[in-house]
């Protein structure tokens, strides 16, 4: 193997002698590559790479990572050869560390000292489960904490995290009586994929984080529920395991994110279309990762200050910026309108762009002969403050259709914030063709496996027949903007009732002296 990809075959006490965070090398998989750089700026912490310097990981990286993530992440110089099993010794073998304990709960000042009785969590059974926000609600109890603070994390002080579904609720209902609603049809379809209702399982990364079986239990669940799932980029199970996991005939779509050697990304493009994926994603909302400090100060408590150095003493080294420039790594910043000729020649796939937020860039998309656009500020993980989706869909209609486009040639989608049958409904009133749903997708997973994103779907399902049914809507085509209002969806101050569940769900974020 090594011969024919080029590399040289190394023992293991060979890679023992890069041992230093200054000359750390790491066996993956059978390869040994050179982590030195990388190391420092690793989104996870520094500690996962040196302390394993000169061992082989494999059993630490298996249960998050791809196989290949490696190939997509580093340059081929890196890899620095085969190494002859036959060479590695049970020392050589890194063993993941003993969990830590929790820290007591502080008393409150004041408070009388007592024991606190801290009861176990009981999940309940999948048939209680009633709507989206039950399954996150026991995702936050049954995740372990830095997996969870991955996946719930928004950018800085979270604002359009929670704006994202709280725009929903400033759409308000128009319903129309006496039309005959005896049958609903909610399916429909989109970029050539047919849809069970106008929803598709849009790319989340890391999907081991929620269950062991990852994105190959998305794949599987998103044909029980008929519907189309992008399959991401950064997924724990390698391209080749995800399209393995689909029934015959499923349709997929699939998200990339643009790699500064260019040669990489259409590489796994061609992957993508020779296996009959429908359409490509391209995201061009994160030329730089968000701050999220959920899920940085998870990874900082975590990592605790007994393997904090010198360096990091004297305020040398700022780990908020670690993830930041690892990202820069795989995704190139410098993506820019001049590379869409180059994109569209790579394939012959629908390419739609990812993250568009405002009505002008929607018009350029389309003149620039792009298939379609997703109105999406990266599930608030991104620009803090930035308008929902579904706020920037009436604007960018309005020029779309000022500039000539017509549904059928350009298509409108919307991600972010979707926890309702109604949330649908309103999105198409509006005019999109469908709405991407992420977290849903994982919390479910991470609740009950592959059947709880089944029922989560199921249960969307149920609500949208409902709204459509109420509203004298009995298809998906019957659906338009004379069925909402949309008078205070762009007013940020009109008052609303509170929304208990949101409220109930949501982990607010919290200062260094109360964690």
């Amino acid at each position: 193997m090594a011969a024919a990809e080029g590399l040289r075959t190394l023992s293991m006490e060979e890679v023992a002698k890069h041992s230093t965070k200054e000359d750390c090398w790491v066996v993956l998989y059978g390869k040994a590559y050179d982590l030195t750089k990388f190391g420092k700026v690793h989104p996870g912490g520094a500690h996962l790479i040196f302390d394993n310097a000169g061992k082989d990981a494999t059993a630490l990286f298996d249960p998050i990572h791809p196989k290949d993530i490696m190939e997509k992440l580093l340059k081929p110089a890196l890899t620095m050869g085969v190494v002859d099993p036959a060479t590695i010794k049970e020392e050589h073998i890194a063993k993941a560390p003993a969990p830590k304990k929790a820290a007591p709960k502080k008393v409150a000042s004041g408070a009388a000292p007592q024991e606190l009785e801290v009861a176990e969590f009981v999940k309940p059974p999948l048939a209680a489960m009633l709507n989206t926000f039950d399954f996150e609600s026991v995702a936050r109890e049954t995740m372990e904490p830095q997996a969870w603070g991955y996946y719930s994390s928004g950018g800085d002080d979270e604002i359009t995290l929670r704006d994202n579904h709280m725009a929903f609720q400033r759409i308000t209902m128009r319903p129309r009586i006496l039309v005959n609603v005896r049958e609903i049809d909610m399916r429909t379809a989109f970029l050539g994929a047919s849809a069970s209702l106008p929803l598709y399982f849009t790319a989340t990364a890391l999907g081991k984080l929620a269950h062991n079986d990852g994105e190959v239990a998305i794949v599987r669940a998103a044909k029980k529920a008929g519907v189309p799932y992008m399959l991401p980029t950064l997924s724990s199970y390698t391209l080749e395991e995800m399209l393995a996991a689909r029934a015959p005939g499923q349709e997929l779509f699939a998200q990339l994110y643009v790699n500064p050697e260019r040669s990489r990304s259409e590489e796994y493009v061609k992957k993508l279309e020779a296996a009959g994926v429908k359409a490509l994603f391209v995201t061009v909302d994160a030329p730089q990762l968000g701050r999220r400090e959920k899920d940085m100060r998870n990874k900082f408590t975590q990592q605790g200050s007994d393997v904090q150095t010198d360096e990091e003493d004297e305020g040398e080294v700022d780990r908020s910026q670690g993830a930041a420039r690892a990202i820069s790594s795989y995704i190139d910043p410098g993506l820019s309108w001049e590379d869409v000729p180059w994109l569209k020649s790579i394939t012959k796939m629908k390419v739609l762009l990812k993250g568009v937020q405002c009505a002008e860039d929607a018009v350029m998309a389309y003149k620039a002969g792009l298939a379609g656009c997703v109105l999406s500020n990266h599930g608030g993980r991104q620009l803090d403050t930035c308008r929902s989706g579904i706020e920037v869909l009436p604007e960018v209609m309005e020029a779309l259709r000022e500039a000539g486009a017509k549904r059928e040639d350009f298509a409108v989608f919307v991600d972010g914030g979707i926890r309702r049958g109604a949330d649908i409904f309103k999105a198409v009133a509006l005019g999109a063709a469908g709405v991407g749903v992420g977290r849903p997708v994982l919390y479910s997973l991470a609740s009950y496996g592959e059947k709880g994103i089944v029922r989560m779907v199921h249960m969307l399902q149920d609500e949208l027949q409902m709204v459509m049914r109420l509203s004298g809507t009995p298809g998906v085509s019957s659906i338009t903007e004379k069925h909402v209002i949309t008078k205070n969806l762009s007013d940020h101050i009109v008052p609303l009732p509170g929304d208990h569940l949101v409220q109930s769900t949501y982990q607010p974020l919290l200062p260094a002296s109360r964690m």
